[in-house]
Parts: structure tokens; C-alpha cells; sequence
């Protein structure tokens, strides 16, 4: 393995010296995520070669593996433990990798619940834009002073460094779960879903659709048939089929050829002024938005702004209009800070992220 790292730093190393953009790619379920390439030539750097779990102990609910390991085959590792992922992530396709989910930062149906991808990662190692191989974090939850940079890279599409070994927290999956769906309006769907968010109740997730609420119950049996009781709603039979359409964008919804947004906004807003179809998940968190030729990117943006959060345009047919929420100058100073400081000539995942990253 220690010949796939040094294949991987003499490419960045002779990249950075001639100027020579590099994709980095894992499994490319994601591929469509993020801003693209503009650049016409790029070599690419297959993080598939560099697979395996390295380390896994169950009993400190830990578990290390290199960035190509299939999220598939760690997933089966973890189930034969009675372990899991706990926040879920989308694979969008069999080849999907840890990498690609580390660098994507995008979690699941549970994320309300159990917390995002970046609270579960302890410790990470990469190459930056240099070709230095460099590690950050470790392999137990501790308090840092200063910030921890391991969890910089969630989120950060590859533009930052190439991710070789990821150590992550994991929690034991529930002993039972069921899922309800119940009727009524949007308004009311969002106050309950977050009146029963701040309640001893053994809620795993969330989604709203077309007058429908969605529940699943996750935990020890006593508990959820007790939630059930409370709550009321009809049990789903095929519960754990419709979290997964829902998880991994097969659901009906999912399949408009209209652009897909994804607003991050506060829970408790209520219906967004918005002529557009939804469906809700995370207590009223997220909020994905089918948009047409009559809703354009500015004002959907500004909806998510007026109301404390922002809008992803996650998938689109249409070029020119940018991924990523527009940053405000301060933040952007940072981003770019950190970009001269891991990646100085500038050559991992160009415009992924922002074109002036």
C-alpha cells in the first residue's frame, strides 16, 4: 500500500511543479455533486487503489479504513457487529466510497437525530497540494484547543487535500424500528415534527411529503411500541424501503428532470413562500425543492437567506448558475486562506467548491 501512497505524491508533487489541474475521484457516484472542472485537461487521481479497513474495534466503537474502501463493503463489516454509520450517508451507486462521503458531507435520513458526517469523524490522513502526507486527529472524541482540522475536510469536495485513511466513530444500530405515516398539513407537520424533537421519544427521521408525515421509531422494542401508542399514525410495512429511496434519491420525487435544490434552514420555519413541490426532512432542516423556469436561482436563494440559511443547487441541467450558496466576503477570505495554505498552486479539484478555490 505504502507504493499506491508514493505513486499518488509523486503525481501531486510533479502536478504542483507544472501547474497540471488533478481530479480527484473515488468511486464518481457523486460526480454530479458540486461545480464542475472548467478546466479542459486534468489528470486524474483514482482513490480506488488505496483500499481496506485498517483497524476496527468494536467494543471502542471505532473503526479506521483507507478513503477508496467501498462504503458497501464497510457498511457489511459493521453490520455483522451490530454497528452502523450512524448518520447514514446517501451511496447514490454500488462504487460509492468513504472518501467520496467524507469529502462530500452528506448525510442521511438520521442526521437530525444522530448528528452530521463531520461529528462522527476522529481523525483523518491526506495528501495536501504539496505532496506532503499529513495527519490530523486520532482515533478518540477528546477536547482540542483550536480547531480541528480533521473535520475540515467534510464537505471540502477534494479541494484541500486527497483523503488516504479516515477514522470514524460508530454506534450500535437500533435493537427495533418501525415506521408511521400519518396525514395532515404542512404547517402542522413542521410544529409537530419539532414539539416531538424536543421530547424523550425514540424519533430517528423525519420526511413530509404531499400531506403525508413520515415517522421511524428506532430503538428497544418497550420504547418504540410506547412512541407508537403516543404518537398514533398508521405502521408502513415497507418502512425501511422508503428511508432508503428516500436516502439515496429514488424516491418518486427525486426522479422530476426539473432542478433539485437543497435548502439548509432553521427547523422551526414555517411552509416557504415557494410555488415549488417539496418534500421535508430533518424536523424541517432540510428542505428539498423541485425549481422550474419560473422560480429562478436569486430568489430561491434569497429565500433560504431571508430565513437564516442557504440553498445548494444540488442537481441542474442548466450551466452557468454556481453549486454552492454564495459566501460573504469575509468567509471567502477565509476558504481561500485555507486553499493558499493546503493546496498553494492551486491544482486539487479546481472550481469543485467555488470557482476561486
Amino acid at each position: 500500500m505504502q507504493a499506491i501512497i508514493d505513486q499518488y505524491k509523486a503525481t501531486i508533487r510533479a502536478a504542483a511543479e507544472k501547474k497540471i489541474p488533478l481530479q480527484i475521484r473515488g468511486g464518481g457516484t457523486k460526480d454530479f455533486y458540486g461545480n464542475p472542472i472548467m478546466v479542459q485537461s486534468t489528470t486524474l487521481l483514482d482513490a480506488t487503489a488505496y483500499s481496506g479497513i485498517i483497524e476496527y474495534e468494536p467494543t471502542e466503537l471505532v473503526i479506521t479504513a483507507r478513503s477508496g474502501t467501498r462504503l458497501a463493503d464497510l457498511e457489511a463489516v459493521l453490520d455483522q457487529k451490530g454497528q452502523m454509520l450512524a448518520f447514514e450517508p446517501p451511496h447514490f451507486g454500488a462504487a460509492a466510497t468513504l472518501g467520496g462521503c467524507i469529502a462530500a458531507g452528506l448525510s442521511g435520513p438520521r442526521r437530525a437525530a444522530a448528528g452530521s458526517v463531520r461529528d462522527f469523524v476522529l481523525g483523518v490522513r491526506l495528501l495536501n497540494g504539496k505532496g506532503d502526507d499529513l495527519s490530523f486527529g486520532g482515533q478518540v472524541m477528546k477536547n482540542v484547543a483550536g480547531y480541528d482540522v480533521s473535520r475540515l475536510m467534510v464537505g471540502a469536495m477534494g479541494t484541500l487535500g486527497m483523503l488516504l485513511e479516515i477514522s470514524l466513530k460508530v454506534l450500535p444500530k437500533p435493537m427495533t424500528g418501525i415506521t408511521l405515516h400519518m396525514q395532515m398539513d404542512e404547517a402542522v407537520a413542521i410544529e409537530k415534527m419539532n414539539q416531538w424533537a424536543g421530547k424523550p421519544l425514540p424519533i430517528s427521521a423525519t420526511c413530509y411529503r404531499n400531506g403525508g408525515l413520515f415517522l421511524r421509531l428506532s430503538g428497544a422494542e418497550s420504547a418504540v411500541r410506547a412512541a407508537h401508542a403516543k404518537l398514533g399514525g398508521e405502521e408502513l410495512i415497507e418502512g425501511d424501503g422508503f428511508w432508503k429511496s428516500v436516502r439515496e434519491q429514488t424516491h418518486e420525487f427525486f426522479q422530476s428532470a426539473d432542478s433539485l435544490w437543497r435548502l439548509s434552514i432553521n427547523p422551526t420555519t414555517p411552509p416557504l413562500a415557494l410555488s415549488a413541490e417539496q418534500l421535508i426532512e430533518w424536523n424541517g432542516g432540510l428542505r428539498w425543492l423541485l425549481g422550474d423556469e419560473k422560480l429562478d436561482a436569486q430568489t430561491i436563494r434569497k429565500t433560504a437567506k431571508d430565513v437564516g440559511g442557504h440553498a445548494t443547487l444540488f442537481r441542474s441541467n442548466e450551466p452557468g448558475i454556481s453549486v454552492f450558496h454564495p459566501l460573504d466576503p469575509g468567509m471567502m477570505k477565509i476558504h481561500c486562506a485555507l486553499k493558499e495554505k493546503f493546496d498553494p498552486s492551486r491544482i486539487l479539484n479546481p472550481d469543485r467548491l467555488y470557482p476561486e478555490m
